[in-house]
């Protein structure tokens, strides 16, 4: 028998038991679709995290755990134990290696997106991606008091317009009456898309959220106590005194250790300095476990798929046992009869993984702009990377190898035994 009479007679035969066979593509194709989710968000959720930064030598903050300065510092997740003094962050401004330094200041938050208090040089040397430049949609930087550059997904979110009034809440916004109703802010600029936390952020310069908390404890309204009048302001002294870390920029690479132990060093107060490659690193080797426990979720769908699809074949190997004799009969050997059923459980594992694929494109072409907007995960439709070819091709071996218990047991059947009624296997 020819390759290609073989393979017509096994398309034909999974034809006959296609409702059995069809769930058992619909399941390898659920375990595809899985896998390759996963791998996606995987490879989605590193490149974020690594493009969220770029340009950056050293972040410095008050002594922590180094994952734990980058989360709040640049992805403003979690809380920071303590702030620095903001005569730290003029020394780091004044040491020789030192090229630039832009503070930033959190806490407050406006309905559910972080402030950012910084200062104009955030937007001269936050990169982001392969070294990008922050660039402004529409309007400008803030110059002045009570004015606000917003991301590009608060923008959106909001459907905030230029010249529009903000009114900011200390805090994240859980507890009501914290707001600075008394002193709004005007959006002046809108940046563009980056993909990264700054989408999700509302800029402000330093003085203004100073002048928002004047006449407070150590830097913070107190509840229910007004802010210092819209008059004084002006006579107040609104340099920070503290701020929540500092982007560090030096003006050579090869600096960057002798600066990381200087800070260290430093006598004022305790500061972490930490690279953020390295810390990102130290991100993910935490995490790798999670990431390892996903991948074996979708192995452990896959296995189960498979091991029901050597159940539906070695089932109906009973029922098949004449039709397998009549094929030995006309002159087919035991390799042929072996070959027939791998094709087929071939075909059943290939055309359930394409399924999985085109399932996984649709989910993308369906749900990636949703997944973008709410959680910052870019996702955009493409062709399947290596890796994931890769999975494609484990789950296809897989099941071929799969088939082989089967049709290891039909190359064992001799001609009588579909002759004959009642012969056993």
């Amino acid at each position: 028998m020819s390759g290609g009479g073989l393979l017509r007679l096994a398309r034909a035969s999974a034809w006959h038991r296609r409702f059995g066979l069809g769930l058992v593509l619909a399941s390898i194709a659920l375990a595809t679709f899985l896998l390759l989710s996963v791998e996606r968000g995987r490879v989605a959720l590193r490149e974020g995290f690594t493009q969220s930064i770029s340009g950056t030598d050293l972040i410095v903050g008050a002594r922590t755990g180094s994952v734990q300065l980058l989360l709040y510092s640049v992805f403003h997740l979690g809380s920071p134990t303590n702030n620095i003094r903001w005569r730290s962050v003029q020394a780091l401004a004044a040491d020789p290696a030192v090229a630039w330094v832009v503070p930033i200041s959190l806490g407050d938050s406006h309905r559910g997106f972080p402030v950012v208090g910084t200062t104009p040089d955030y937007f001269r040397h936050v990169r982001h991606g392969e070294q990008r430049a922050l660039e402004l949609a529409s309007g400008r930087a803030f110059a002045g008091l009570h004015e606000a550059v917003l991301g590009a997904e608060v923008a959106e979110r909001l459907q905030a317009s230029l010249g529009q009034a903000l009114v900011l809440r200390h805090g994240a916004g859980e507890i009501e009456g914290e707001d600075h109703a008394d002193q709004p802010v005007r959006v002046v600029g809108m940046l563009a898309r980056t993909g990264t936390p700054v989408d999700r952020a509302v800029h402000v310069s330093l003085e203004t959220l100073e002048a928002m908390h004047a006449g407070g404890l150590l830097g913070y309204r107190l509840p229910g106590r007004p802010s210092a009048p819209a008059r004084a302001l002006a006579a107040e002294d609104l340099q920070p005194r503290a701020v929540t870390a500092a982007l560090v920029g030096l003006k050579s690479r090869s600096a960057v250790f002798g600066m990381q132990r200087r800070i260290a060093d430093f006598r004022d107060e305790p500061l972490l300095a930490v690279l953020p490659g390295v810390a990102l690193d130290e991100l993910w080797t935490a995490v790798a476990g999670i990431e390892r426990a996903l991948v074996a979720m979708g192995a452990l769908v896959a296995a189960v798929s498979l091991a029901g699809l050597v159940a539906v074949v070695a089932t109906g190997l009973e029922a098949r046992r004449q039709e397998l004799a009549v094929l030995r009969s006309v002159g087919a050997g035991p390799p042929q009869v072996l070959a027939l059923l791998l094709l087929e459980g071939a075909l059943v594992t290939a055309a359930g993984a394409l399924l999985g694929l085109l399932a996984a494109q649709l989910g993308l072409w369906a749900f990636g702009p949703l997944l973008e907007s709410r959680l910052g995960l870019s996702l955009p439709l493409r062709a399947p990377a290596a890796a994931e070819l890769g999975w494609l091709a484990a789950v296809l071996l897989a099941g071929t190898l799969a088939s082989l218990l089967p049709g290891w047991r039909a190359y064992r059947l001799a001609l009588a035994d579909g002759l004959s009624p009642g012969a056993s296997a």
